[in-house]
């Protein structure tokens, strides 16, 4: 495998030289926080919005806005704990918390990973399956051995700034969001306003749209991937062993994160408004199928001969494109976290021979995904429940990143400022309410 190679403007910034920040400066420092804000809208997290439009309409659109704070404060948080730090957010826990904690908290996500990526490897495979006359079975079991392939023998920058292109379908969505005749007074309204019932599928569905967007996955692999930046731009330590940050580089890590996570929220908000607009308002309130979503997007292609088959063309290179962005960010995630807490040497940056315990979790992780798709669950049913697991997950893991960033002890002069930690807090708390009220209703029978 290459070297694995990345932007080096964040690195050019030393205390003593001075640097413009035009526009290009901007578009050089995306990294890790794009990076991790496409893989934010994986196949469960199209499949989870898309449901939530289709039952319940506008109902919950104003989470893609109120995500966005507590989006941005958590994943900024873990980037900086990784930067400054020089370790991933297993190796921190490691060497500030118990050994139980920190088994306890990679474990989970691991679990939640494992099962994230048999969703969206049957995800892929049932979209390529629309425009593919091969049986879903081989196309899922393809989907796998490229994703390891791919993870292993090329550079994950390299063949994700490739993919990202395929992440461009998503523009289908505001596309037809914009060709549909909208109420914009009710979307706003929706938009700004929560609405909430206490049912057991409206929470349901709610949990599910939070474990999406603010997913463990997300924060083990930000975390690693500032660390990946700093190896290979070759950045020096201090004498205590962290290393010694170029000025401004934290600035541009908030940068990069913030593009990342609003990218994501906006294309969350579009997909609940064109799946509530061409789908609930016609009755279709369930998503059983990928053939089911890809009906949302219907009415951009209206005017072809075929308008069912390009629409199912077109979510299917999306959800394809996002699937193969996702699923080895989700494995990797799970690599990091067993080899931080293991001490093994790890890292997408490191051959097979130099990280055999990391790759070896990335594959077995994988494959288990994989097998998953052979005991008859519905994909579309398995990536909802996959978010509203990564939901529930997040809760501890939230907790002990909000106590990290608290921490001057772990973090130095750059531990959280008051907004950072207020708002990280925050998202524990909602996070951890969202699943009591699922647990509290459904134990309750309402």
């Amino acid at each position: 495998m290459r070297r694995l190679r990345l932007p080096r403007a964040r690195f050019r910034n030393h205390p003593e030289r001075a640097r413009p920040r035009g526009f290009g400066h901007f578009v050089r420092i995306f990294g890790p926080g794009i990076i991790t804000g496409a893989a934010d809208d994986d196949p469960s997290g199209i499949a989870t919005y898309s449901q939530t439009g289709a039952q319940f309409g506008f109902g919950q659109l104003w989470t893609a806005l109120y995500q966005i704070p507590l989006l941005i404060a958590v994943q900024e948080a873990c980037a900086r704990i990784g930067a400054v730090t020089g370790k991933g957010l297993a190796g921190v826990i490691k060497d500030h918390y118990s050994r139980t904690a920190l088994i306890g908290l990679v474990l989970l996500v691991v679990v939640a990973n494992t099962i994230n990526i048999g969703a969206d490897i049957a995800a892929v495979g049932e979209s390529a399956n629309l425009v593919v006359p091969i049986p879903r079975g081989v196309l899922v079991v393809m989907t796998a051995l490229i994703v390891l392939s791919l993870e292993i023998f090329i550079s994950y920058k390299t063949y994700a700034k490739f993919l990202k292109w395929l992440a461009l379908a998503l523009l289908a969505y505001p596309a037809t969001t914009l060709m549909v005749k909208q109420d914009w007074g009710r979307i706003l309204y929706a938009t700004f306003v929560p609405h909430i019932e206490l049912t057991v599928s409206f929470l349901f569905i709610i949990t599910g749209v939070f474990g999406t967007s603010i997913s463990p996955y997300m924060f083990f692999w930000q975390a690693s991937e500032e660390v990946e930046e700093e190896r290979a731009n070759h950045i020096k330590l201090k004498a205590n062993g962290e290393p010694r940050l170029p000025r401004d580089y934290l600035a541009d890590i908030r940068i990069d994160t913030a593009a990342g996570m609003l990218a994501a929220e906006v294309a969350q908000w579009f997909i609940i408004i064109t799946t509530a607009s061409v789908l609930f308002s016609h009755g279709v309130t369930n998503i059983e199928t990928a053939a089911d979503a890809a009906r949302a997007l219907e009415p951009l292609v209206r005017s072809f001969p075929n308008a069912g088959e390009v629409a199912r063309s077109i979510f299917a290179v999306g959800i394809i494109g996002l699937g193969l962005l996702g699923i080895p960010v989700l494995a990797g995630a799970a690599g990091y976290a067993l080899s931080e807490a293991f001490g093994w040497k790890e890292g997408l940056s490191r051959k097979w021979n130099e990280a055999p315990g990391f790759y070896g979790v990335i594959t077995v992780a994988t494959l288990v995904g994989l097998s998953l798709n052979f005991i008859g669950i519905n994909p579309m049913k398995a990536l909802v429940f996959t978010a509203v697991f990564n939901g529930i997950a997040a809760v501890p893991l939230l907790f002990v990143i909000a106590r990290i960033n608290d921490n001057s002890g772990i973090l130095g002069k750059h531990r959280g400022g008051a907004l950072s930690r207020v708002m990280v807090w925050l998202t524990f708390g909602v996070m951890a309410l969202s699943g009591a009220a699922l647990v509290y209703t459904t134990l309750s029978g309402r």
